[in-house]
């Protein structure tokens, strides 16, 4: 499954009302580890189908990270139900992720 593109408008549907865990990556076209572990979450998504890779650009969409106190980026957080259950910050290997998520999911 590609990774989906998040808005402030369609956060509430694709986010908080999705049927699966989504990962949401909050990035920006500036920033450098952002784009490093953008490939890294597309790898993700292609070979799992247990959770919804998201990205939402902070500069197009400023309410949404607002709300959730997002202040470097990269940050992720995992949303399970409706709630926000895990967050990490910073470009990490795929590994790493990876485990990330699988103890939040």
């Amino acid at each position: 499954m590609a990774t989906i593109t998040v808005t402030d408008e369609t956060f509430e549907k694709d986010v908080l009302n999705a049927d699966k865990p989504v990962v949401l990556d909050f990035w920006a076209q500036w920033c450098g580890p952002c784009k490093m572990i953008g490939p890294v979450l597309e790898e993700i998504s292609g070979e799992r189908d247990d959770v919804i890779i998201a990205k939402m650009d902070i500069d197009a969409n400023p309410e949404t990270p607002t709300k959730f106190g997002v202040r470097s980026i990269p940050t992720l957080l995992i949303f399970k139900g409706g709630e926000s259950v895990a967050t990490t910050m910073g470009a990490k290997p795929k590994a790493q992720l990876s485990q990330w998520i699988d103890s939040a999911v």
